[in-house]
Order: C-alpha cells, then sequence, then structure tokens
C-alpha cells in the first residue's frame, strides 16, 4: 500500500475485471450465435459493468474503505442494470441492428467469427478500460469525503437525465403519429443525445470517487477520456448521426439543437444562418 492506495490488491483486481468482463461477452456471444441476433451484445455491455463493480467490491473486501466500495458498486450496478433493462425492452421483438447487419455483410469468412473479434471481445476490452476508476475506487484506503460525494452527485444527475431523455424518446416513437418525425422535444431539444451525454457524466462522476488518492486519479484519467471520445467521436454520436443524416427533418434539427452539451435550442433565424 503506497499513500492511501493498494496497489498490489488493485493489480490483482485488474486481472478478475478482465476475466469478468471476458466471460460475459463469451456467455454473451454464445447466446447470440444460438438465436443468431449479435444486437443483444449491446445488453450485455451495461450487464458486464454491473458484474465488474460486483466482483470488484467483493475482491477488496477488507481491504479498503467499505462505504466507498459499497457506493461506488452499487451505482455502478444501478448504472448497468437500469441500461441492459432498457436496451433489452427496446429490442425486443426486432431483428438484427442495421449497424451490425452493415458491418458483418463485410465479414470476409464466418460472420460470427468476425462478429466475436470486432464486438464482443473489443467490448470485452473497453469495458476492463473503462471500468478502471470503478475498480481503482475499491483500494483507496484513506478517501477523501469530498470527492466521492461529488462523484456520485455527478453520477446521479447524470443517471436522472439519462433516464428521462430515455423515457422521452421511448414514449415519442411509442406514438403511431410520430412513426418517421425526428425526436425534438423535452431534452432532445436541448441536445440530440441526451442518452449519451448522461454516458459522458456517469463516468466523469465515477472518476471523481477514484481521486481520493491522487495516484489512483492518474491511474484512471484515461477510462473518462477514451468514453468520452467512444461516444462523442466513435460509435456514438457520430455513427448514429451518420446513419441518420438523410432523414426528413434531422437537418434542420441538427441547426438549431446542440450535437452534445445541453443548451437552449435556436431560434429559427438562428438555426438557418
Amino acid at each position: 500500500m503506497t499513500n492511501g492506495f493498494a496497489w498490489g490488491a488493485f493489480a490483482v483486481n485488474l486481472g478478475a475485471a478482465a476475466g469478468t468482463a471476458l466471460a460475459v461477452m463469451l456467455v454473451t456471444f454464445a447466446l447470440a450465435v444460438r438465436r443468431g441476433l449479435h444486437r443483444i451484445v449491446d445488453i450485455a455491455w451495461g450487464a458486464a459493468f454491473a458484474a465488474v463493480a460486483v466482483v470488484s467490491a467483493l475482491l477488496s473486501a477488507g481491504g479498503a474503505d467499505g462505504t466507498t466500495r459499497l457506493l461506488v458498486a452499487l451505482a455502478t450496478a444501478l448504472w448497468g442494470v437500469r441500461l441492459a433493462v432498457h436496451i433489452a425492452r427496446r429490442g425486443r421483438g426486432h431483428g438484427e441492428d442495421p449497424r451490425y447487419e452493415k458491418m458483418l455483410a463485410r465479414a470476409p469468412g464466418s460472420r460470427d467469427a468476425y462478429a466475436l473479434r470486432k464486438v464482443y471481445l473489443l467490448q470485452g476490452a473497453l469495458v476492463w478500460l473503462v471500468s478502471l476508476p470503478v475498480q481503482a475506487a475499491m483500494y483507496v484506503t484513506s478517501p477523501a469525503p469530498v470527492w466521492l460525494a461529488a462523484g456520485l452527485a455527478v453520477w446521479a444527475a447524470a443517471l436522472v437525465f439519462e433516464a428521462v431523455g430515455d423515457q422521452q424518446l421511448a414514449r415519442f416513437k411509442a406514438d403511431p403519429a410520430n412513426k418517421g418525425k425526428i425526436m425534438d422535444r423535452g431534452l432532445w431539444s436541448w441536445t440530440r443525445h441526451p442518452n449519451y451525454f448522461g454516458d459522458f457524466l456517469v463516468w466523469w462522476g465515477l472518476f471523481l470517487t477514484a481521486c481520493g488518492s491522487w495516484q489512483s486519479a492518474a491511474a484512471t484519467l484515461i477510462a473518462p477520456v477514451v468514453m468520452s471520445l467512444l461516444l462523442t467521436q466513435g460509435s456514438g454520436k457520430r455513427l448514429l448521426e451518420r446513419h441518420m443524416a438523410e432523414r426528413p427533418g434531422f437537418r434542420e434539427y441538427a441547426a438549431r439543437t446542440s450535437g452534445f452539451f445541453p443548451l437552449p435550442p435556436k431560434r429559427t433565424e438562428e438555426a438557418a444562418r
């Protein structure tokens, strides 16, 4: 242990977390192959984070601050399970996700083997990397309450923002009168991606919980940075907007609505400039 952080135990946890993330993804892959539906990997994304948090909390028992361990594990598990349930409900009764269908159409050989390499193993590695602050928070032996409180406050605000945005979109899509229309109400009038912005805040909040030790903060800063890049420049905002670019009304919606950070919608004359 050095300066309030149990480096040796944390190193062991890194291996356990990697094994946990891999196990979740391999089980999901087996189910997906059996059903012929790879979109269920999106359900496993949140579930894998929850599993890593629980395993980390159990593995660190007795070696770090109990309050920090419990709160961070619960926060991560709640976010992960909520996301997994939401995605499962959203995809019920639908076929393959167009993103995966398009990607797998380019597979040089077996579609399933290609999906394993390009989707499941990659997502497992990302779960391990992005969850670094959650893992590290379990081994801060001299926590700073201000960082824990600040991190959980950001996490709570983010979870509410994300959940409200998802609920508003689900209600909008459930109305047959809105078929083919662009959702531009509620939080969706302030940002084109309330769900992604919520994820962004969740992981910066969880990073703050690991800042009780400057060593753990420095070692895990890469996690929220990578998540931020994924949400804004990778498989999040950029990929979704490329898919929606030709939909009627999207160009006008994009002109008046912030691309990521919530801002008041622009007036019609401002958007037209």
